[in-house]
C-alpha cells in the first residue's frame, strides 16, 4: 500500500448528546483532508466513554456509541466494515430473581492490543460518531477520543480506499 506519513499523531476529541431521550444522534467530525493531495487520515487508536444507561427497577436499559467512516442512522457494530470502533453500556434485570439489577459493559471501544500498524484508514473528509440510548428516562451523552497521522497516499491506493469507503455504506 503506497501511504506517505506527512505529520505526527494527532488526537481529535469529541462529545456527543441525544438531543430527544431515546433517539439517535449523529455528529459529523470534520477532518479537513487535503483531497486533491490524495490526503488520508490512518486511525490509530480511538477511546469511546458511552455514558451510563438509566437504572429501573424490572427494565433493561442501554447506551450504544461507534465511530464510523461514513454517515449512519444510529450506532452500528463491529459488524459494519464502515465501523471502527463501537461501545455498550447496559443495565439489566436478571428474571430469575426478581428485584436484582445487573450492570454489563461491552466495550470495544478500545484499541486492540497488538502490533497492528493501524485500525483503519479515512479516505472521505469526515468521520461519524453515533450515539442512542435505549428505555432510558433522560438524554444520554458520550465523549471519545480518535488518534491517527495524516498520510498522502498514491494515485491507485487512494482510489481503491475511497472506492471502498463510499461503496460500502
Amino acid at each position: 500500500m503506497g501511504l506517505k506519513k506527512t505529520s505526527d499523531p494527532v488526537a481529535i476529541s469529541f462529545s456527543i448528546a441525544e438531543a430527544v431521550v431515546n433517539t439517535a444522534v449523529q455528529e459529523q467530525i470534520n477532518l479537513t483532508l487535503d483531497i486533491l493531495n490524495q490526503e488520508v487520515f490512518v486511525v490509530l487508536a480511538i477511546d469511546l466513554d458511552a455514558g451510563i444507561p438509566s437504572v429501573i427497577a424490572g427494565l433493561n436499559t442501554q447506551t450504544q456509541m461507534s465511530v464510523c467512516s461514513t454517515s449512519q442512522t444510529e450506532p452500528q457494530l463491529l459488524s459494519n466494515t464502515n465501523c471502527l470502533a463501537e461501545e455498550r453500556n447496559q443495565v439489566g434485570v436478571d428474571p430469575a430473581v426478581p428485584g436484582t439489577v445487573i450492570f454489563s459493559r461491552q466495550s470495544n471501544g478500545s484499541t486492540p492490543q497488538g502490533n497492528l500498524p493501524y485500525i483503519g484508514i479515512i479516505a472521505t473528509n469526515n468521520f461519524f460518531v453515533q450515539l442512542k440510548g435505549n428505555n432510558n428516562l433522560t438524554p444520554r451523552t458520550g465523549t471519545g477520543r480518535v488518534w491517527g497521522y495524516r498520510a498522502k497516499a498514491d494515485s491507485s491506493t487512494y482510489s481503491a480506499l475511497v472506492a471502498s469507503e463510499v461503496l460500502s455504506q
